[in-house]
């Protein structure tokens, strides 16, 4: 009888020890493109993109193992961790940053080849237009128009209102079309 109740407290703790591995693991699946994209055009170097990837979702594990019911928003949490070590990176580093949006793609389902000359010199004048623009209307205009983050969500991941998320935005925007302009 004993043994039984062992072997039944036993299975009870593997199956909780095993439920947060497969829940990371969705969570893992879900998140490392979009997670990676974001770092990737922060840093443009895929190696290093590659390497902060992974240490934020290895950060992003030791928070989750320990206290996964305390993560509220795990996309902000991960942004949140994505962005600190890309600024670590830069700070140990010492280098300027330069964002590249070429990964970025916008595709058209059947452009003719005068359209798509006209879209590839729009698209490189806007690419080069947020290049020009401060890290946070850069981060602010990736994660809302590429990445469909709600404005609740960005505001969680740079612990600001969201009413200063959506000015920060409605700024981002105007910058950018400033610098269009001045193309």
């Amino acid at each position: 009888m004993l043994i039984l109740t062992y072997l039944s407290v036993l299975s009870k703790i593997n199956s909780k020890m095993s439920n947060p591995k497969k829940e990371f693991s969705k969570i893992y699946d879900k998140y490392i493109d979009k997670i990676y994209r974001f770092i990737f055009i922060k840093v443009n170097l895929k190696e290093i993109a590659e390497d902060l990837t992974s240490e934020t979702f290895l950060r992003c594990w030791d928070s989750f193992k320990e206290s996964a019911t305390e993560i509220e928003n795990i996309q902000a949490f991960l942004y949140r961790i994505a962005r600190n070590l890309v600024t670590d990176y830069y700070r140990q580093k010492g280098r300027t940053q330069f964002v590249s949006l070429e990964n970025v793609a916008i595709t058209d389902p059947s452009p003719t080849l005068e359209q798509k000359a006209v879209k590839d010199s729009d698209l490189l004048n806007i690419k080069l237009a947020i290049s020009k623009l401060n890290d946070d209307y850069q981060e602010v205009l990736v994660w809302h128009y590429v990445d469909d983050l709600p404005v609740p969500e960005i505001a969680k991941i740079l612990d600001k209102s969201e009413g200063a998320v959506r000015v920060m935005i409605h700024r981002a925007l105007e910058a950018l079309k400033g610098e269009v302009k001045e193309a």
